[in-house]
């Protein structure tokens, strides 16, 4: 099973810019099938994209994103480590 994490999903500048990209695109959707120029319409919402992108990383940076890097995985070594480390614990628990 996964490990829970307090922020996972639950940032405010993983919230907007989940909402703000759902919403640029669908305007570029509804203005395409109105019928407007395709390759404008995509542009602009690349364009509105990246800009959406810039600022929830600003908002990040600003605290309003992860608090702790991301957690990763262990290495092979250190798996390996933590396992001896634990057979030899629980060897002298049993003495």
């Amino acid at each position: 099973m996964a490990e829970h994490h307090d922020d996972h999903g639950n940032t405010v500048a993983g919230w907007f810019l989940t909402i703000s990209w759902i919403v640029v695109w669908l305007a570029s959707a509804v203005a395409i099938i109105a019928g407007l120029n395709f390759l404008t319409c995509t542009l602009v919402g690349l364009g509105a994209s990246v800009v959406c992108a810039v600022v929830a990383g600003v908002m990040k940076k600003a605290g309003l994103g992860r608090k702790a890097p991301r957690p990763r995985p262990m290495t092979r070594e250190e798996y390996e480590a933590k396992l001896a480390q634990q057979t030899k614990n629980s060897e002298k628990a049993t003495v």
